[in-house]
């Protein structure tokens, strides 16, 4: 389920909720109901997704010092904003994406691989603050992936942006432009 589909279910709930509470609404035009309802549902959709953070399963960002060589540290760890199945992990060596509740499917892309990142939000992402963003890469199993609806999605397209040049520079490892 999308993160819009998401939101529409719990505007549609608390509409349900208010129709059936019996509290008279007439005397609040519909533009400021609609606003308020808006802003209700972003408030419980950000409260949800914050109590996941609290259980354990939402990203978090770990400094590293100067790591060894072979050493494979974790720079960043999240999921997709109110999932339970999917998560994302960026080392130093590589981006790993996991997915499955109780059956487990896992895709590496190595730093060294990575051709482009970028991020992108929409207007309804923007306003909870999440985002995707996208990996362009050699990986033959996986040219395309995106790490979607992440929080604070341009701190992660940063550690990912810092963590591949680190790769590169790591493994004397070049790229050249196409022209």
């Amino acid at each position: 389920m999308t993160v819009e589909q998401s939101r529409e279910r719990v505007k549609s709930s608390i509409w349900q909720s208010i129709a059936k509470s019996g509290v008279q609404i007439d005397a609040v035009p519909a533009d400021q109901l609609d606003t308020l309802v808006n802003a209700i549902t972003d408030g419980v959709l950000v409260a949800v997704d914050d109590m996941l953070e609290d259980s354990g399963l939402a990203g978090r960002t770990d400094s590293v010092q100067s790591p060894l060589a072979d050493e494979e540290i974790v720079l960043w760890e999240g999921r997709p904003f109110l999932s339970l199945v999917v998560r994302y992990r960026i080392t130093n060596q590589r981006v790993r994406i996991e997915s499955g509740f109780l059956g487990k499917d896992r895709d590496d892309i190595e730093l060294v691989r990575v051709q482009d990142i970028d991020h992108n939000q929409g207007i309804g992402e923007r306003a909870l603050g999440i985002g995707d963003v996208v990996i362009s890469s050699a990986d033959p199993s996986k040219p395309h992936a995106v790490l979607r609806n992440v929080r604070d999605p341009e701190n992660v397209h940063e550690i990912l942006r810092r963590a591949m040049l680190d790769a590169r520079k790591r493994y004397r490892y070049s790229v050249q432009e196409e022209m």
